[in-house]
């Protein structure tokens, strides 16, 4: 029994930790808008780039949004607030890249800072 309880404890300790951010971001922000978001401060940059031949899906956790970037096309990817550890994990797989925002908050921008658009932009992402 004592097993099984200390378990669900770690769960839950688990389970905080990686809330954490959201409870403590989330009211400084008032809602998922880009700029909510960006004035949450201490951004943290990731420079994205499509290297190859090919649109490159980039996929943005925790909401699951979707940019496509063009061959030789560049945005950041920011986070800001708060977050335990890291401000980003990243996984990689053929034609996406996912990018997962561990503060709950973050935009994605050209490289001049405007916001870049969501979703496909033209037919051929399928």
């Amino acid at each position: 029994m004592a097993d099984r309880e200390g378990a669900a404890q770690a769960s839950r300790n688990g389970l905080d930790r990686i809330m954490a951010p959201l409870v403590a971001n989330m009211p400084k922000a008032g809602d998922f808008g880009f700029e909510s978001i960006r004035r949450l401060g201490n951004p943290v940059p990731m420079l994205v780039r499509n290297d190859g031949d090919a649109p490159l899906r980039l996929w943005l956790e925790p909401f699951g949004q979707d940019y496509w970037l063009n061959p030789g096309e560049s945005v950041h990817v920011t986070s800001y607030g708060e977050w335990t550890d890291h401000p980003f994990e990243t996984v990689h797989e053929p034609d996406c890249l996912t990018v997962w925002a561990t503060s709950f908050f973050a935009t994605v921008s050209d490289r001049d800072g405007n916001e870049f658009p969501p979703g496909p932009r033209d037919d051929s992402h399928g």
